[in-house]
């Protein structure tokens, strides 16, 4: 008996067919069997599935003789069905990598229940992902069982049969099928939800769910919309079948409500001439379930007072969503005007020689270098007074005690970015940030350059893609200094950014903590997150790809990784910020992170904490390297793609021939680097030694206390001390020169 059965409905999907079956049937877990059924599909399904079928015993395909429809045709599949669980899938979505042996693990944790809800994100034909709006709820309902009574908070997400696995006994037992219809999933998912006992989540991605450009079946324009009602008077028959479901009433009238709603607002759903039709049908099955003393929420009370209201109040709300926009249109006209004419009486205010203004990653928070200047700042020159700008006020919440800000776009900002004497950032200043004489810009940029960056980007216009350049180097003209940890960095800065600012060989102000650092300095991040002490911690940091849309692609099974790595080992994973808010954290790190696999240390804000307490790091092509080579401690980079990344965003020169440790070409060779103890040996060391000359070059430790003591207290220091060793780079090296 198979641990799932996978039911793929099929009927005129043959463009997507092959690729659902393969996302299920190269799965790493194995213990399925998948019930293909076609549907009487008059294109190419039936010879397709034939092919799987010849291809893997797995495969069985049920034949129907006359299309019955979507309801019908997994009730044919669950028929046979053999497995433990029943997986509905539709036939133009597919399985996420790793999704079935995640549903697998997650199903013996919770002790078999009745049904499992996972999460799921929505992809479009354009190329873009969208993880489920409501993923927090599967997030806030725990690791336990539960009913629905106990966490109704579960029957807000999307009431769809594919977004659940179903243990089949509890099926056959409480009787549960599929009606003929359009909006058939309504009366399975409501009364399945309502009686089980025992109700899980997995809070991972385990389905793409496919948007089609042209919509699917419900977006289309028909009279088949009508079927709402029928399906709706389905789930209360079944709830007065079942006294005990009867405090449900309530909660499914408004629902019912909601959803006819939903679909008469929308201006593809039904015919014109069919909308008060609908209307009327709608408003009198809500008369006839109305609960005695039950009360109508505020947005269905419109069905009490007939069509004509009804249209005259969707008519009012267009009306008015327009003036709003014009509304806000003219606001901001008026904003800019005010602006302008402020900008040209404001520059007249003196400077404040003692004010300095820092921001980091676009208004984040106290972090990377900006900080580390500003916390050198407060000991050496404690007149300095140092402003934060931040983008919200749950940003400003977070923000350590004693640190004096202002929000972004407030009038005090606007103060405060005009009369500083020192404005100190890694990321371009907004454009409405003007630059005044005898003010000084400090750039800290963001590490060191491996991928193209500013000007260089003109020849990539993938990796530039909504990306303004000829603006950012606008905005980079006020820059009067440039810091640099290294000369590569001071090359490519000077031709990426073809601007009048002074480069400075400081050293990178955040590195200051990493340089001589003891094996202790990363405790209390072990600690917090339960880590032995006598563990080997492996960071992995992978980076984003700008040859795919979104940036995110699984290059790493993090759960094989931190399995095959074995006993005495913790591995620590840290996406790139800019895919910690995508679908990239729901594809199992977060429910990862919940069983203790592994630590996400992606919303750390200090990543220098994350490098001090880990023992090595692997990378594919991450800026991290950079800096984590001042730690002195193992590198590895797996660069199984390396080609298309070069290829897609360039590089200024090869990371795998000019590598700070072993470079793995394939996840084999990963496994086997750590396996062998490869990852640390005498070779290694050499690679990293090589690479620590070239590139801390100019981190000693003190490149905070450079900045604040030679640009902006004006004192002289001795230059930064270079790592022993360290090679010159040749004023005329090529490989600087994009491609």
């Amino acid at each position: 008996m198979p641990r799932f059965s996978v039911i793929v409905p099929c009927f005129k999907v043959q463009g997507f067919l092959a690729e659902c079956l393969d996302s299920v049937l190269q799965q790493s877990y194995r213990d399925i069997e998948v019930i293909a059924v076609d549907d009487c599909s008059p294109d190419g399904c039936g010879a397709i599935l034939g092919e799987y079928a010849a291809g893997d015993d797995r495969v069985r395909v049920v034949s129907l003789p006359e299309n019955v429809g979507l309801g019908r045709a997994r009730n044919a599949g669950m028929a046979q069905a053999t497995g433990d669980y029943l997986f509905f899938l539709d036939s133009d979505d597919t399985l996420t990598p790793g999704a079935l042996r995640a549903t697998a693990d997650r199903l013996a944790e919770a002790d078999d229940p009745d049904v499992l809800v996972f999460d799921y994100a929505r992809t479009y034909w354009w190329g873009g992902t969208r993880r489920n709006v409501l993923a927090r709820v599967l997030t806030e309902a725990g690791p336990g069982t539960f009913t629905a009574a106990e966490h109704p908070e579960i029957l807000e997400l999307l009431m769809v049969v594919w977004n659940k696995v179903y243990r089949r006994d509890f099926v056959e037992r409480e009787g549960f099928s599929f009606p003929p219809g359009y909006y058939e999933d309504t009366p399975w998912t409501f009364p399945v939800m309502l009686t089980a006992r025992r109700i899980a989540v997995l809070d991972r991605i385990c389905l793409y769910y496919r948007q089609r450009r042209q919509g699917n079946i419900l977006s289309t324009t028909s009279r088949k919309h009508f079927d709402i009602h029928e399906q709706y008077e389905r789930v209360f028959a079944f709830v007065e079948a079942r006294p005990e479901l009867a405090a449900w009433r309530p909660f499914l009238h408004t629902k019912m409500g909601e959803h006819c709603l939903d679909i008469l607002g929308k201006p593809d759903r039904l015919p014109p001439g069919d909308k008060g039709e609908f209307f009327r049908r709608t408003a009198q099955l809500l008369r006839s379930h109305r609960p005695e003393g039950a009360r109508i929420p505020a947005e269905l009370r419109v069905l009490e007072r007939g069509y004509a209201a009804y249209r005259l109040r969707h008519q009012a709300g267009r009306a008015g969503r327009e003036l709003r926009r014009r509304a806000h249109k003219a606001r901001e006209a008026a904003a800019g005007r005010l602006t302008r004419a402020g900008a040209a009486v404001r520059p007249r205010r003196p400077l404040d020689p003692q004010l300095v203004v820092y921001s980091a990653f676009s208004h984040r928070g106290v972090l990377g270098d900006p900080a580390a200047i500003h916390r050198a700042a407060r000991e050496i020159a404690p007149q300095l007074r140092g402003v934060w700008v931040v983008r919200d006020e749950e940003t400003a919440a977070q923000l350590p005690p004693d640190t004096e800000h202002v929000l972004l776009g407030s009038a005090e900002y606007r103060r405060v970015t005009e009369r500083a004497a020192f404005l100190v950032n890694n990321v371009n200043w907004p454009g409405t940030v003007a630059k005044r004489p005898g003010s000084v810009h400090i750039h800290t940029h963001q590490g060191t350059p491996l991928k193209y960056m500013g000007a260089d980007l003109l020849g990539r216009p993938g990796a530039r893609h909504g990306l303004d350049v000829p603006g950012m180097l606008r905005r980079a003209d006020r820059w009067d200094y440039s810091l640099v940890a290294n000369r590569h960095s001071e090359l490519v800065w000077e031709r990426a950014y073809p601007c009048h600012f002074t480069s400075v060989r400081t050293g990178s102000p955040r590195n200051d903590v990493l340089v001589g650092a003891g094996p202790g300095d990363g405790a209390g991040f072990r600690q917090r997150h339960g880590i032995p002490e006598d563990h080997t911690v492996v960071l992995y940091a992978p980076t984003r790809r700008d040859y795919r849309r979104g940036g995110h692609v699984d290059r790493i099974d993090p759960a094989r990784l931190a399995r095959d790595l074995g006993g005495g080992h913790t591995l620590v994973v840290r996406l790139h910020p800019s895919l910690a808010t995508g679908p990239a954290r729901g594809l199992g790190l977060a429910e990862l992170h919940r069983r203790g696999v592994l630590v996400d240390a992606t919303d750390e804000p200090h990543v220098e904490e994350v490098m001090l307490a880990s023992d090595a790091l692997v990378t594919d092509y991450s800026a991290l390297m950079f800096d984590y080579a001042c730690l002195d401690r193992p590198i590895v980079v797996h660069a199984d793609d390396w080609g298309a990344y070069a290829a897609s965003r360039g590089a200024y020169f090869d990371i795998t021939a000019e590598a700070p440790g072993h470079v793995a070409r394939s996840y084999r060779e990963l496994a086997w680097l750590f396996a062998s103890g490869a990852w640390r040996d005498e070779e290694a060391a050499r690679l990293r030694s090589d690479f620590r000359d070239r590139f801390c070059e100019f981190d000693d430790g003190r490149a905070a206390e450079r900045v604040v003591r030679t640009l902006m207290l004006g004192e002289e220091m001795p230059p930064a001390t270079r790592v022993p060793g360290a090679r010159a780079v040749p004023a005329d090296r090529d490989l600087l020169a994009p491609s």
